[in-house]
């Protein structure tokens, strides 16, 4: 493979060479080609003088050319021109190949506290609880996002990090399939979870960040606040797309949050305030088109194709040429035994 501007600008596959410029010494080798033969045509005309030698027939014998001395010449020179074709690189340039896209760093943030274990989705007409939907959906996701960096953040009372961003995409998704509601504790620590992926996060500006929140609720836990990780996202430039899960928080009997002295920012105020956008998915498939539309808003960038598959040639003539040497030598040394 061997990358190049005249490649680019080809269409379908083709010969060339990669260094044409060896093809000057062809020039020499043919004028020094044409000039023996010329002058063997002279040397063999019939003489205008008549000498008279000592040993007249023994002088004739030596200036009538051997047989098969032109054909070793011919020899030589075909296999001098297969040396200077190999220097010149002969090539195949065969199909495109594709380029691998340029991705995104997405950590994954997942809520795995009580209220996730309610069965307010259906699927295949069976009650199903909110996080096993979102553990089949977001691992599709996962699936169809090749070139990217997935980090992968469960939080409860506490976050923890199950996956740091890496390019091991099944990985994401062995991890994804092992999470269980209340692996993290039964209340929502938000602002811990922003915090940890943004501390986690690489500033690539080939890899754009982003975070996804998937939650069913407000923040009650964690030595963060929302707003304090909100002001950190912000300043790194890192949006955060807020999905809140399933509809009546409180359908399976949680307790209301206290009061707070101090208004933190919800779902909706996070993303505004990122640069993201703040969903809702209520069923199956809506939560298909949340996931649906993240992806259209974080694609992944194909670039055009540069390179092509290119196959060395220089090998046949090089091969030729030490043929054809072998050859030129075996005549002669069998002129000379003859």
């Amino acid at each position: 493979m061997q990358p190049g501007r005249h490649l680019a600008e080809a269409g379908g596959p083709m010969l060339n060479l990669a260094q044409p410029i060896w093809l000057v010494l062809s020039l020499p080798l043919l004028v020094l080609a044409v000039l023996r033969w010329r002058r063997e045509r002279v040397s063999q005309e019939p003489a205008s003088v008549a000498l008279i030698h000592p040993q007249l027939e023994l002088l004739a014998r030596s200036q009538v050319a051997q047989p098969g001395g032109r054909f070793v010449r011919w020899l030589d020179l075909l296999a001098q021109l297969c040396l200077v074709l190999a220097l010149a690189q002969p090539q195949w340039i065969g199909a495109w190949l594709p380029e691998t896209p340029q991705g995104r760093e997405i950590v994954l943030l997942v809520d795995t506290s009580r209220t996730m274990s309610i069965t307010d989705f259906e699927l295949g007409g069976q009650p199903v609880e909110r996080l096993a939907v979102l553990k089949d959906i977001v691992t599709r996701f996962v699936a169809g996002r090749r070139g990217d960096r997935f980090g992968l953040i469960a939080f409860g009372s506490v976050a923890g990090t199950l996956v740091p961003p890496t390019f091991d995409r099944d990985l994401v998704s062995a991890m994804l399939a092992r999470l269980r509601v209340g692996i993290a504790g039964d209340d929502t620590a938000i602002g811990d979870a922003i915090g940890l992926a943004l501390k986690q996060l690489r500033a690539q500006p080939r890899l754009r960040p982003a975070l996804i929140l998937f939650t069913d609720g407000d923040s009650t836990a964690g030595d963060i606040t929302p707003g304090e990780a909100v002001a950190l996202a912000r300043h790194m430039g890192v949006p955060i797309y807020t999905v809140q899960i399933g509809g009546d928080l409180f359908a399976a009997g949680r307790p209301k949050a206290p009061a707070k002295t101090v208004s933190e920012p919800g779902l909706a105020q996070i993303a505004a305030a990122t640069g993201g956008r703040y969903y809702q998915a209520g069923n199956h498939g809506a939560l298909q088109s949340v996931i649906h539309d993240i992806g259209q808003r974080e694609k992944t960038v194909v670039r055009p194709a540069t390179r092509r598959v290119v196959q060395e040639w220089y090998l046949l003539p090089l091969l030729l040429a030490v043929g054809l040497l072998s050859l030129a030598r075996l005549s002669a040394i069998r002129r000379v035994t003859v």
